[in-house]
């Protein structure tokens, strides 16, 4: 009987996922990964949804199923891979997307080789997206459900790491998987999706840098596109491209950030039409293939995690970079964020969008 071990994180989503493979004749044992401690984030007890309430919801759905259950700490390179990755993004003038790190470093690299070393021939999740086999290599595509895929998130997974994944709930709508914790009498069922980042639940991410590192923000000039001064900004890491809220810039028009540049610690400002581009970068790009393709590659592509694809031709640079050059202007690509490239249902990689200009 093959064995898999259940990524859960005392959500429905996870609590499902179990209950498909063991449907499925594999033989389960959950796992919950201990991932900080709310000193670490500055955080006071119960205020995160890596709470020991997740801890306690994933283990009574893991008796419920008859499974083994297991608590591991990654505490030490969670603050490493994601926390101090999330502050220096920041301060470079990035908008960062910790979950792709999480998912990256802890659980598809960290936890995906204990499975191994414990003898599981699967690590399984809650996410939404489905793993297909044919011409000889494994395929990433997005969820049926398109509301609620999650294949965004996933565009760094290599070829041997997709061997030893599943994702049962691809096929499932969430109301199905909540249909199904409901009848299989799981705590959890009902439970709320968590929407923010674990170690920032409040949102505010600059207040969270200050704790982490004990060092107040900087504050420096909001400039426009011809070096004016403006005003005053808060700190470079208050401000993501296409922001309008927040500025207090008094000013005819409706002033958007067009740029944030941490070499002069200055914040660019500009109308609305200065933060569309046909052409954006994206490096440590990955292709799911395993290689770069030898021509340029059409395909539809994102910028940002909830914003929709579009047509875009994918030009392969050296040094594991791309040129994306879209059909029609895609609006502020964030330096930081992930550029993500589909054709059809199917993911062909992804990579972290840059500025050429700027040390990489």
């Amino acid at each position: 009987m093959k064995r898999a071990l259940i990524a859960m994180s005392g959500g429905v989503d996870s609590s499902v996922a179990a209950l498909c493979m063991l449907r499925e004749g594999w033989e389960c044992a959950g796992c919950t990964m201990r991932l900080f401690d709310n000193a670490d984030a500055g955080l006071s007890p119960g205020r995160t949804c890596c709470s020991l309430e997740d801890v306690e919801d994933a283990r009574s759905v893991a008796f419920r199923l008859g499974m083994p259950y297991h608590v591991f700490n990654y505490t030490r390179e969670f603050r490493r891979e994601v926390m101090d990755r999330f502050v220096r993004s920041y301060r470079r003038g990035e908008t960062p997307n910790p979950c792709l790190d999480c998912n990256r470093y802890l659980k598809f690299d960290a936890l995906l080789r204990r499975a191994m070393e414990l003898g599981f021939d699967a690590l399984v999740t809650g996410h939404y997206a489905r793993i297909t086999f044919s011409e000889g290599r494994f395929h990433l595509r997005k969820a049926l459900d398109e509301t609620k895929d999650q294949s965004y998130v996933l565009y760094m997974l290599t070829q041997p790491q997709l061997a030893r994944l599943c994702f049962p709930l691809g096929a499932l709508t969430k109301a199905e998987v909540r249909a199904m914790a409901e009848a299989a009498g799981f705590i959890n069922a009902r439970k709320p999706d968590s929407q923010d980042i674990c170690f920032v639940p409040d949102g505010d991410h600059p207040a969270m840098i200050r704790r982490y590192t004990g060092e107040q923000s900087l504050p420096g000039d909001f400039v426009d596109r011809d070096g004016r001064v403006l005003g005053r900004h808060r700190g470079i890491e208050c401000y993501t491209p296409g922001q309008r809220r927040g500025l207090g810039i008094p000013h005819p028009e409706r002033l958007y950030v067009c740029a944030v540049r941490p070499e002069d610690n200055t914040v660019v400002l500009g109308p609305e039409e200065a933060l569309y581009t046909r052409e954006v970068f994206a490096r440590d790009f990955r292709w799911i293939a395993g290689a770069a393709p030898a021509a340029p590659v059409r395909g539809a592509a994102r910028v940002r995690y909830r914003q929709k694809e579009r047509a875009v031709t994918v030009y392969p640079l050296p040094e594991d970079s791309v040129r994306l050059a879209f059909d029609e202007p895609v609006r502020a690509p964030a330096p930081g964020q992930a550029a993500v490239v589909y054709r059809d249902d199917e993911i062909l990689g992804g990579g972290t969008i840059f500025t050429p200009c700027a040390s990489r």
